[in-house]
């Protein structure tokens, strides 16, 4: 195992363990969650993820990366709130299904073809602008770790060409925090182990999480993961992909976890060049998968850390860990001039975060979006004619 695997996969692992982590806490905190109901989430999302990644590497050495769904959490920290434990469940495994269905029946390039990949993206890009927006407000309250979090990000990375700038924000943030403030002790530790949640299926869980997130994963995930093995000559099956990520999503949402998946960025980096020899970059996907179910397991003690820090910290981390991800949803959605109108509408009722008669806002994102392209489309067409 060469010295390019084990510095890819620790890397790759870090991207899900950092702003992954955040962002399932904030999301659980903002549902109203019990930490007991957190831990469980945490815990099962990390480990079956990693075991997903781990038993699919090993079976077709092919570097297959991931644990959750970093965009699925960051849209949940938005759409959450008002649902039950239980309800969350069952629109996790709701989501699970979705995506089971998608392998089995080939309907992936069916639901891309019906929703356009840049309305998805618009709606991406109006979830995440509320995070992006906090941090401007966390950079005054907290100046130094501020203005240290974004050397780390947009300047060190210049230096040091193969560090990410999440772990640069990361790392020089939190140099700033400890120069400007004295965190409190972290509490006893206290074992707490995932619980079986008896799941509670709704229509509005189906409309409002699970349609939504899985359109999220399918085509920020594992579309995204798949093209990058195939861009680095791999041949990863497309099907039993997504079957897999469906039926170890399912399993996740039985402890309340919300998703379980092949990841993209996580992917892309330990099939890169950057892992060494083609025939010896799973190793690096083994290496990622192995340190992302260790970290799982210690979910307990990994939230207690996360609890300490400063609530504007938080959110200051939480907006450089979904910086990238905006820009790029965001250069995506407006990149056809032609459907425009249609995409900026999409974003707008996405970031005004428009819920009625108990459905919430991705629906009525997408459903705008659709309508408006379907009349642009006839407008089209009639001009033509």
């Amino acid at each position: 195992m060469g010295a390019k695997s084990v510095t890819a996969g620790f890397m790759s692992a870090v991207l899900a363990c950092t702003g992954g982590a955040i962002m399932i806490v904030q999301a659980a905190q903002a549902a109203g969650l019990a930490k007991t109901e957190l831990v469980s989430w945490f815990t099962s999302a990390y480990v079956i993820g990693g075991l997903l990644n781990l038993l699919l590497t090993l079976k077709y050495r092919i570097p297959f990366a991931g644990a959750h769904s970093i965009t699925a959490t960051a849209f949940l920290g938005t759409t959450a709130v008002g649902f039950s434990f239980p309800q969350l469940a069952g629109a996790f495994i709701l989501s699970g299904v979705l995506i089971l269905l998608a392998g089995l029946s080939g309907f992936f390039a069916k639901a891309i073809d019906v929703i356009p990949k840049l309305l998805i993206d618009a709606l991406l890009a109006g979830v995440l602008l509320t995070y992006i927006v906090r941090m401007i407000p966390a950079a005054v309250q907290l100046p130094c770790a501020g203005l240290l979090a974004a050397a780390g990000y947009f300047i060190l990375p210049i230096f040091i060409k193969r560090l990410p700038p999440l772990i640069g924000a990361i790392g020089l943030g939190l140099i700033g925090l400890l120069l400007q403030m004295r965190l409190p002790e972290l509490p006893q530790a206290q074992f707490l182990s995932p619980i079986i949640v008896i799941p509670e299926f709704t229509l509005q869980g189906l409309l409002s999480i699970a349609i939504p997130m899985s359109l999220l994963i399918l085509s920020n995930d594992l579309a995204v993961a798949l093209a990058a093995l195939r861009s680095n000559q791999f041949k990863p099956p497309v099907n039993k992909t997504l079957m897999a990520s469906g039926l170890a999503s399912m399993g996740t949402g039985l402890f309340g976890g919300n998703a379980a998946n092949v990841g993209g960025l996580m992917s892309a980096l330990c099939s890169s060049a950057e892992a060494g020899p083609h025939q010896r970059r799973y190793l690096a996907a083994v290496i990622s998968s192995v340190i992302v179910i260790g970290f799982g397991l210690f979910s307990w003690r990994v939230i207690d850390m996360l609890d300490i820090l400063p609530a504007s910290f938080v959110a200051l981390l939480t907006g450089y860990s979904l910086l990238g991800l905006f820009l790029r949803a965001l250069k995506s959605a407006f990149a056809d001039k032609q459907l425009l109108i249609p995409a900026l509408i999409t974003f707008g009722i996405a970031a005004l975060h428009l819920s009625m008669l108990g459905i919430a806002t991705p629906v009525w994102a997408l459903l705008g979006g659709m309508v408006l392209l379907k009349l642009k489309k006839k407008r089209a067409a009639k001009s033509y004619m």
